[in-house]
Order: structure tokens, then sequence, then C-alpha cells
């Protein structure tokens, strides 16, 4: 997986570069995120409420915070 994915998400999620993100959802190799932006997406474009809309934005950011912890292994010398 492409940590670089993570941080492009983060970047088009706050600046609301929407087209940018379903490029990355279709491209990305990693499955949950390009799931994750999927919901998110479909929530946007298509809300029957606010709450799915921002329960899908944090679902979102907390797997994107969740996989670059994991990604960035400390080293220890």
């Amino acid at each position: 997986m492409n940590a670089y994915d993570y941080d492009k998400a983060l970047h088009y999620m706050i600046w609301g570069q929407w087209d940018d993100l379903l490029v990355l959802m279709v491209r990305t190799k990693d499955e949950f995120l390009s799931k994750k932006i999927e919901t998110f997406l479909h929530s946007c474009y298509y809300p029957s409420q606010q709450s799915e809309m921002l329960q899908s934005h944090e679902a979102l950011l907390n797997y994107i915070d969740h996989a670059q912890t994991t990604m960035i292994q400390p080293s220890f010398t």
C-alpha cells in the first residue's frame, strides 16, 4: 500500500476536492480506503440525512488516522 494515498485522501477531504478523491478511490490498492471514500462521496452527493454524511466523514478520517499510525514504525536505536 502506498502511504501517500492516506495523505492525499486527507488533503482532498480538507480542501473539498471531490473529483481528486474519486480518482484516488479508483486508483488506490487499499480496498478499505476505497470503500470508505465511496461511502463518504455517496453520502455527500445523495444526502438522506446530515448525520449519515457526518458519520461517513468521521469513519473515513478515523481510518486514515489508523492507517497512518500503523504504517509508521518507530525505530529505537
